[in-house]
């Protein structure tokens, strides 16, 4: 989907926080909680500095706060057979998906003093998104009501965020060269009547991970004025 770029929010002036990213390469979900529950105490205790993971993880299906069970298409043992892992976890929001070709970030930032703002905070993350499609001259969106990046009425990116005195943990997840077909063994974010896609099923070719994940840094480091 081509077209004029969108409009999106004015870049901050960039502050003297610092901001570290770390890229983990392909990891399990549950080493990805562990890494981030130690950055998130460290900062938590007014230690360490801001830090934006990158990654992969193996295929696995997670339940945040909110999700219903209907949502699950599948029984858990069929999805576990299959490969699947199934992860009740501590974000907000519904049911997705997580697996290769997806780039997941994971933000431990300490939103005080000047960011306290859980609305903003999820903005900022889709502007993040939303920023990097343009440089691939897709429009996307957003959607009254629905968190995430859009292209038309299918998500690219997912957002579920957990704050605990203001420190950010989980965080986004944009789908680059993700196998879709998962999708369907669930109703992604509870959502049952939009679709999903993916930057490589938009543009029609291969679009390498390292290279997303630079414009992804950037855009991040640009909107939180890092």
């Amino acid at each position: 989907m081509m077209g004029p770029l969108p409009a999106l929010m004015a870049d901050r002036p960039t502050s003297s926080r610092p901001l570290a990213v770390e890229r983990l390469g392909r990891i399990s979900y549950a080493r990805g909680l562990e890494i981030q529950a130690g950055l998130a105490a460290e900062r938590q205790a007014g230690r360490g500095v801001d830090t934006l993971l990158l990654l992969e993880h193996d295929p696995v299906f997670t339940l945040g706060r909110n999700a219903r069970a209907e949502n699950v298409l599948f029984p858990e043992e069929t999805l576990r057979a299959r490969g699947f892992e199934i992860f009740e976890t501590g974000r907000g929001g519904d049911v997705t998906y997580h697996g290769p070709g997806q780039i997941v970030g994971y933000p431990i930032l300490d939103l005080a003093p000047e960011r306290k703002d859980v609305h903003r905070y999820v903005r900022d993350l889709e502007d993040v998104m939303l920023r990097t499609l343009a440089d691939y001259g897709i429009v996307g969106r957003r959607i009254e009501k629905l968190s995430g990046a859009w292209v038309g009425d299918a998500k690219i990116g997912a957002i579920g965020v957990r704050l605990a005195r203001w420190v950010t943990s989980h965080g986004f997840a944009f789908n680059v060269a993700t196998d879709l077909a998962p999708f369907s063994m669930i109703v992604p974010c509870g959502i049952a009547d939009r679709g999903v896609t993916s930057l490589e099923r938009l543009l029609g070719r291969a679009v390498p991970l390292a290279e997303v994940m630079d414009r992804l840094e950037t855009h991040f480091a640009a909107v939180f004025a890092r």
